[in-house]
């Protein structure tokens, strides 16, 4: 899945966040999407799972090549790690967003939901209530849910909020797996260490001076050296 992002404006309600945004992103790349509360990361990603229409400009994405669509990982609320549901009901509920006409599921989906569950070691899993998973099987668990809704490509909103490092760190190298299994990957994170360690390209939105390139074109660049207070490592 391809998608690329031409002298967009960002916005809703008239309200305008982020201005002449440009970027590419290639099936198999993993970009972060980095910088300040209200420069528009959020926006964007509405925007590109087709929530809200640019103000301007042109967003392109070429699926030519995926029988689904992009599976998306939201920020969790409260309300939604209490949500009374079995793991098993939860995962099967990600092919509703795809294909699916019909209220009851397929074959063909329980056995794709198992399979996402196993991909992700979760599927132990299966009967237990969400609710009473910790945070990280919980990401895991969203994850498979995302996952029987593309084989192409994922969306995910600041994953790793509220996780411990140690399974911060854990569901990083899952999305690094996957994405070395060729889908691609786009990421919102505040976590800009681990953003430089895993991704391929960085987007990062600022006021009238945004960046786009790959990491090492970032740490080069005066953008990163005045996010980062003169220096990757800071």
């Amino acid at each position: 899945m391809n998608i690329e992002c031409k002298n967009v404006t960002l916005g809703y309600e008239n309200r305008i966040v982020a201005k002449n945004v440009n970027f590419s992103i290639n099936q198999g790349d993993y970009l972060c999407i980095v910088g300040e509360n209200g420069t528009g990361k959020s926006t964007l990603i509405k925007t590109l799972l087709g929530l809200i229409s640019p103000l301007q400009g042109k967003i392109s994405i070429n699926a030519e090549k995926s029988k689904k669509g992009i599976g998306y990982l939201p920020q969790q609320t409260q309300a939604q790690r209490d949500f009374p549901a079995s793991v098993w009901e939860v995962v099967l509920s990600g092919v509703l967003n795809i294909r699916h006409k019909s209220p009851f599921y397929s074959k063909e989906d329980k056995k794709e939901a198992m399979v996402n569950l196993e991909k992700l070691g979760i599927a132990h899993l299966k009967k237990h209530c969400y609710r009473e998973l910790s945070g990280g099987q919980q990401q895991r668990v969203l994850l498979a849910r995302a996952l029987c809704a593309t084989d192409s490509a994922l969306i995910l909103d600041e994953p790793v909020t509220g996780l411990d490092p140690a399974a911060a760190l854990e569901f990083y190298d899952t999305i690094k797996e996957l994405n070395k299994e060729g889908v691609t990957i786009v990421m919102v994170t505040h976590d800009i260490k681990n953003a430089l360690t895993y991704a391929t390209h960085i987007l990062h939105l600022e006021q009238e001076n945004d960046f786009f390139g790959t990491v090492e074109e970032y740490k080069k660049s005066n953008v990163s050296n005045m996010f980062l207070g003169g220096g990757e490592n800071a």
